[in-house]
């Protein structure tokens, strides 16, 4: 499914708002705010660099322009088969996403899964 909030009534200290798009964003992908531009990116495990550092989760699609929500500190919908409490880090193959294993940018535990799961718990970027 799609990715989604789970937290119920999530604070505002939860959200950066008044970003950017600067590319397209899928819900559920993992962005960084590029110091250049000042907009929301697809965050990249691939090099310890920018890329990496990952400001939180999009749970609405986004086109380039478009504004966004970025989420740290709630809990998501996220996928299924999620090994509970398992470290997820932010991955160095597909941007925006995670992984199950550190990658060379993605070197500290971002979210994990909780028991049932399909929740992921995001830690407070």
């Amino acid at each position: 499914g799609r990715p989604s909030m789970a937290t119920v009534l999530p604070g505002q200290e939860h959200q950066l708002n008044g970003f950017l798009a600067g590319e397209a964003i899928a819900a559920g992908d993992f962005v960084y705010i590029k110091q250049s531009d000042g907009r929301a990116w697809r965050a990249s495990g691939a090099a310890a660099n920018e890329a990496a550092r990952a400001r939180g989760v999009v749970l609405q699609p986004a086109v380039a322009g478009d504004g966004v929500t970025i989420w740290s500190g709630v809990t998501i919908h996220y996928g299924a088969a999620l090994a509970p409490g398992a470290p997820l880090y932010l991955s160095g193959t597909v941007a925006g996403g995670l992984a199950d294993a550190a990658s060379t940018g993605g070197t500290q535990e971002i979210a994990y899964p909780l028991a049932d799961g399909t929740r992921i718990k995001i830690k407070n970027l």
